[in-house]
């Protein structure tokens, strides 16, 4: 399948400044590392199994902005070049990931896994979302199977062993954490939508080191 052969890094979101930078969702675990690359490869989304050839296109810079990352590429130079970019992927191809450290896993790969916690290994429930976004530690969005939806800070001190090719997390979580960790209300979601969307072209643009 072609979604084996690639890693992806970001997702693109919308231009962000005026010379075609553009904003994207962090997908990767190790965003420091994009100082590393100056060739990346942008995949086109399809709802459908056509195949769209991936691009090539070189990165010049990148800088982390309020939890997402910026981009600029090499003849990306104004905000229609960037609008058209929209919803892109950017992605390496899968031999080029980083090398992982002892105890490290590619968050991706946690999409899937069961939780259990407590002295008796509870079935807490099936990881379908990693939100690197909300704090400085993944939350990893367990569905329960009682239909509902917890939010566990993937830490390692509440880490005990993890078996990503058995699917299988084990974890010790603070008292009461399952009860009152709980995601955004449907409404909070909309409501958190719409103030982002009001303010989609409201920030300033600011580059590191300029005036």
């Amino acid at each position: 399948m072609i979604e084996d052969k690639w890693v992806l890094l970001a997702r693109l979101v919308r231009p962000q400044g005026r010379r075609g930078e553009v904003l994207a969702d962090l997908l990767t675990d190790f965003p420091e590392k994009f100082h590393q690359r100056n060739r990346v490869f942008l995949l086109t989304p399809t709802p459908t199994k056509k195949i769209v050839e991936p691009r090539e296109i070189e990165l010049q810079k990148h800088w982390l902005h309020k939890g997402r990352v910026v981009l600029k590429f090499a003849g990306i130079d104004s905000i229609n070049d960037a609008e058209t970019l929209r919803g892109m992927e950017v992605a390496i191809p899968r031999e080029e990931r980083a090398t992982l450290a002892e105890n490290e896993v590619f968050i991706g790969e946690l999409i899937g896994c069961r939780v259990f916690a407590g002295t008796n290994l509870e079935d807490i429930g099936e990881i379908t979302e990693v939100d690197v976004e909300s704090t400085s530690v993944p939350l990893l969005v367990v569905h329960r199977p009682r239909g509902d939806e917890v939010l566990i800070p993937f830490a390692k001190a509440f880490l005990n062993r993890m078996d990503v090719a058995s699917k299988r997390i084990e974890m010790t979580l603070p008292e009461g954490l399952l009860e009152v960790n709980a995601p955004l209300t449907e409404a909070e979601r909309l409501a958190e939508q719409q103030e982002s969307a009001e303010s989609e072209y409201d920030e300033p643009y600011t580059e590191p080191g300029g005036e």
